[in-house]
């Protein structure tokens, strides 16, 4: 099965972006799934791609709001509900995983927010929704909570463009791959992202090896 992100830069109306999808062979998607971004009718994604033929892999919880969730604050408070929110979502909608953003390393896990993912993981069972956690910079926080959550629920989403970017040092597909429950594939040169594969300084001949390899 291929997927590609809902979103490829044009303004579209989304029952014509899902038809052209569709028509370049893809098989399924992966949706967007907040107001931010002015993308619009967000919820009503999964039956636009469903009457287009696609498959909704997995849906992607809003990025703005990850700093929140170490912090016994207002802002903490917004970021657990959301979070949360998009898990119930991927229920009624029947999605299998959400993918989320932890805080970078320099904003440390915390015991809140520990207890946060506890709580996630939690709904995520009872609901048999995955938890995709995406590496950005925060290979810390990562490595802690994947370590520290025991949960057949919480698993990994290996972004390979954010790995050359943060950590092109690190085996990331060998520490975490056992965990893999999303994959993001785009190219990575200097301070660009989110290239097409092929477009940027990533050797794909190695990648493709080691996502062979992933379980």
């Amino acid at each position: 099965m291929i997927a590609v992100y809902d979103w490829f830069g044009y303004d579209l109306a989304y029952d014509q972006r899902c038809r052209l999808i569709k028509e370049a062979g893809f098989d399924s998607v992966m949706l967007w799934w907040s107001e931010y971004l002015d993308r619009g009718d967000y919820r009503g994604g999964p039956e636009h791609a469903r009457q287009a033929g696609l498959f909704v892999e997995n849906i992607h919880a809003p990025f703005q709001v990850q700093d929140g969730l170490w912090l016994d604050t207002l802002e903490g408070e917004t970021t657990i509900e959301c979070y949360l929110k998009c898990i119930a979502d991927c229920a009624e909608f029947e999605i299998p995983t959400v993918v989320v953003h932890l805080p970078d390393d320099d904003r440390p896990h915390t015991a809140l927010g520990l207890s946060r993912i506890r709580a996630m993981a939690e709904l995520a069972e009872r609901l048999s929704v995955n938890i995709a956690l995406e590496n950005l910079n925060n290979f810390m926080n990562l490595s802690y909570v994947l370590q520290t959550v025991d949960s057949p629920r919480v698993g990994f989403c290996y972004d390979c463009g954010h790995h050359f970017r943060c950590y092109p040092k690190l085996d990331l597909p060998a520490l975490f791959g056992s965990r893999c429950m999303a994959l993001h594939l785009h190219d990575f040169e200097g301070s660009s992202m989110h290239r097409l594969p092929f477009d940027g300084t990533i050797d794909w001949r190695v990648m493709l090896k080691k996502i062979a390899q992933l379980d």
